[in-house]
């Protein structure tokens, strides 16, 4: 059966008669004796305009037999005739320019080869203009090359001799290759024009009736097709293509597009039958009888049908849509898809086919089908909308090929990488799984977390480990060996490769876990590796890891001071801590001393801080750690405090001595402890009082009345000290009555010398400068003190001429001193007046303390480091006032 009856036919144009708009809707009358029909460049020749304005020109004064219309040129070439019999004339023709109204005639030559008679038969004109082929009925071909539009540029040659009339030509450009197909009733031949000599290749022993050949396309590969009255057949340059058998008288046939269109005649019925054809999907798209058609032409996207009778019919081929619903509607989805795609629809509308498609499998009960139908779509179509259809069918093989092939578009999330890993575990189908997550890694498309939770939670233990290592998740790696898999070794093995940033928070997560269940020296041997790369890492943050394992966290920390001894002080404080713990539970005196021994070598370390290191040593009664902290705070007073406490009375003494220069008061604290104790401290007492009596620390008043709170300390005690203090009292007013005898001699004698400086006359008897020891020499100058000088000299060297530069210094020093002492009188006045008014005697005596009232004045008469009467008067009166102020506050 011929293949055309096996073909669906289809009605995708629609058949109108066209209308002449001028007059009200009557069918449009073409010219009458129409010879020859072309289309191109928006125009039907007679120059048929869309809007159907007719317009002609005389080419020729016969008749006009061909007509060739460029498409990419508005140069349209004719042959035709001027005078009676056989001398055919080509003219080309400039339809962009004018020539008394009419275009303008480029050129005109003879078409006939040599003077032989002969009809022309058919024309071709190749779009670059440098190529012209005319055929005759003898057979031959004549090739115009160069610029057909001028004769001088270009020359005309026989290209092709024989018997046989010439019914086709056709010009194929392929890159800078150009061919020439030429049928005639017998062959096809090819050929090419772009090779010296135009060598010639033989297709096919078989040709084509006139009107019944065209070049496809560019989208077809530009092949020669020729239609037979059995069979159509395509051709390359080089060989012959498919063909196809389709029977019936072939009147003429074109090539529009993606259609191939032929015109049969039917003898039976005397019409002329118009088919056209889609070649690539194999269907025919129209079918339509005709009456005496003179030739199809194809032009604003439509193909016009001519006929003898004048009529002009318009075949407007359907949109793109309609056809599809046309093919849905007969469920011809395959069909559909594929004219889809020739019609170049977009994703979206192809997608919407493979939907549609995809549906009608399914409800067909092909779910194999359905799903290659839905894997299409994936991209396009909501992949919830394929998974609901296969979860409820219970297909979880269709199911399982559409998630993978989501997966290898990445355009799977986290919940389709889940339902995948579910339906692998499902179907128990390992091979699949590891296929799945052992692919490359450029292949990988799906979340890599969220398969290896599924895996875990499936039992697929194996499996999720190898993604956590091969993706370097590695807290989930860590995971599943410890909590799933109790592979401690492996996990501590795998934390010692990771890098620094990784390995310190996975060990601090999980050092606990490993603590319990890997030998100690490994652990400790993997984690000092991480804590020591490039010394980046904080032990303190790793003592968590520690916790309930003291013998360990020691070790730990033992290494961590011995390989840094500039550890962070955290180290150090929970070390002793350690050391003072180990300390206190330690029953043999010797190792005790030896634990004594290295936590104090830790506070010696001056790496742990203060505050922390005194409270272990107080919460563990370490006491030489406690002592020694004080002494290293420069905390005297507690440690009097602290021998007080124990009721250590010599190591009481032992501290004042140590530290009561720095502290004077500690002394006085000393009198007051061993004063209210009960039991017998004389000696103690009186060791005491011996430095307080040497350095003059306590009025004796006070030693008195301090003394007195003890009740076993008996005037024997005290005896000693006050005769001692009684002595050096008198000592001192013997020696200051003594010298105020001297003072009053000293002023009696500057008086009686002052009397007589006012009364007397004085004789100045110097021979010598007091100055310079020279001779005195007139002018000078004498002073009352008995001291001559130069004039030059006391000019040169005397700050003020009034007074004498020798006795100057002494005399301010007995100037100072005098309003010293009248300053003091007044300020020490004032200083009691305030006290004894004010209601806060101590904010008084604050007051002057940060005035330095109280600080010891040197006088320029003392000698340096002395201790002069007057001076230690001073002392004294000032430490009296505090000690009275003391008791009256």
């Amino acid at each position: 059966m011929a293949a055309f009856l096996q073909w669906r036919r289809f009605v995708f144009f629609d058949k109108e008669t066209v209308k002449d708009p001028s007059e009200n809707g009557k069918n449009f009358q073409l010219p009458v004796g129409l010879a020859a029909c072309d289309s191109g460049r928006g125009h039907i020749i007679w120059f048929l305009t869309r809007s159907l304005q007719l317009s002609s020109f005389q080419a020729y004064k016969l008749r006009v037999t061909h007509l060739y219309q460029l498409k990419q040129h508005n140069i349209l070439v004719s042959v035709g005739q001027d005078e009676p019999g056989i001398n055919p004339l080509v003219k080309v023709w400039n339809l962009d320019k004018k020539d008394s109204g009419s275009p303008l005639c480029t050129r005109i030559f003879p078409a006939i080869p040599g003077n032989k008679p002969t009809e022309v038969s058919c024309l071709s004109v190749h779009e670059n203009l440098n190529f012209m082929a005319i055929g005759f009925t003898d057979g031959s071909v004549v090739l115009t090359k160069g610029d057909i539009t001028r004769d001088r540029h270009s020359k005309t040659l026989s290209l092709h001799e024989g018997n046989c009339p010439i019914t086709g030509l056709a010009f194929r450009q392929a890159g800078k290759v150009t061919h020439l197909f030429v049928a005639t009733l017998e062959k096809v031949q090819c050929y090419t024009l772009s090779l010296k000599e135009y060598p010639r290749i033989e297709l096919d022993t078989h040709g084509c009736a006139l009107r019944c050949s065209a070049l496809t396309d560019p989208s077809q590969d530009s092949q020669f097709i020729v239609a037979g009255d059995d069979c159509v057949y395509l051709y390359q340059p080089d060989e012959r293509g498919p063909c196809f058998a389709f029977d019936g008288h072939k009147l003429l046939t074109h090539w529009h597009r993606d259609s191939w269109y032929c015109m049969d005649y039917l003898s039976f019925s005397q019409k002329h039958i118009l088919t056209i054809y889609d070649l690539d999907n194999k269907f025919i798209a129209y079918s339509a009888a005709f009456d005496d058609v003179i030739d199809v032409l194809a032009e604003w996207g439509s193909f016009y049908v001519l006929t003898r009778d004048r009529t002009l019919y318009m075949l407007q081929e359907k949109d793109t849509q309609t056809k599809l619903e046309m093919l849905f509607k007969k469920n011809l989805f395959v069909m559909a898809i594929n004219l889809a795609k020739s019609q170049h629809l977009d994703n979206d509308g192809l997608s919407e086919i493979f939907r549609q498609y995809g549906d009608h499998l399914y409800v067909k009960g092909d779910h194999d089908g359905a799903i290659q139908q839905y894997i299409r779509t994936i991209g396009k179509l909501e992949p919830s909308y394929v998974i609901r259809k296969f979860l409820d069918a219970q297909r979880i093989h269709n199911l399982t090929a559409y998630l993978q092939a989501l997966h290898r578009q990445s355009l799977a999330n986290a919940d389709h990488t889940t339902l995948l890993l579910n339906c692998y575990t499902k179907l128990k189908d390992s091979s699949k799984l590891e296929e799945f997550i052992k692919s490359n890694e450029s292949e990988v498309h799906f979340d890599v977390e969220i398969a290896i939770k599924v895996l875990r939670q499936a039992g697929y233990h194996s499996h999720a480990v190898f993604l956590a290592e091969r993706h370097m998740h590695h807290e989930w790696y860590l995971k599943i060996q410890l909590e799933d898999l109790k592979n401690y070794q492996e996990a501590l093995r795998y934390i010692g490769r990771l890098p620094f940033d990784q390995a310190e928070s996975n060990m601090k997560r999980y050092g606990k876990i490993l603590m319990h269940h890997v030998p100690e020296t490994k652990l400790l041997e993997i984690l000092s590796q991480n804590v020591l790369t490039f010394l980046q890492a904080n032990p303190e943050e790793f003592i968590p890891v520690f916790a309930n394992n003291p013998r360990e966290l020691r070790a730990f920390l033992e290494h961590m001071i011995e390989v840094d001894p500039f550890s962070p002080e955290g180290v150090y404080d929970t070390l002793l801590e350690l050391r003072l713990q180990d300390w206190a539970h330690e029953q043999d005196p010797g190792k005790k001393k030896v634990l004594q021994e290295a936590a104090l070598s830790l506070l010696r370390s001056d790496n742990t801080v203060f505050d922390k290191a005194l409270l272990l040593c107080q919460m563990h009664n370490f006491k030489e750690g406690v002592l020694y902290l004080y002494e290293k705070g420069k905390l005297y007073q507690q440690i009097m405090h602290y021998h007080m406490q124990n009721e250590e009375y010599g190591k009481v003494v032992e501290a004042c001595k140590r530290y009561g220069d720095s502290e004077v008061c500690l002394w006085e604290q000393a009198l007051g402890y061993f004063a209210r104790k009960e039991e017998n401290c004389k000696a103690y007492i009186s060791e005491v009082l011996q430095h307080i009596d040497e350095n003059n620390l306590m009025p004796p008043l006070l030693v008195v009345q301090t003394l007195a709170h003890n009740s076993t300390a008996s005037l024997s005690v005290i005896k000693d000290y006050l005769i001692n203090k009684l002595e050096r009292e008198t000592q001192q007013i013997e020696e200051d009555e003594r010298k105020i005898r001297q003072y009053r001699e000293e002023t009696a004698h500057l008086r009686a010398e002052i009397q007589e400086l006012k009364t007397c006359a004085k004789i100045f008897q110097k021979t010598k400068c007091s100055m310079c020891n020279s001779p005195l020499e007139l002018p000078s100058v004498h002073f009352l003190c008995g001291h001559s000088f130069h004039q030059h000299c006391l000019e040169s060297f005397a700050e003020s001429e009034a007074e004498c530069p020798t006795c100057t210094p002494e005399n301010r020093k007995v100037m100072d001193m005098l309003r010293a002492q009248d300053q003091k009188r007044d300020l020490h006045d004032h200083f009691h007046r305030q006290l004894k008014c004010s209601n806060d005697g101590f904010s008084v005596i604050a007051d002057y303390f940060g005035r330095g009232v109280f600080n010891k004045l040197t006088l320029i008469t003392d000698p340096p480091g002395g201790k002069s009467g007057a001076g230690n008067l001073e002392a004294e009166f000032n430490r009296d006032l505090l000690i009275n102020t003391k008791r009256n506050v």
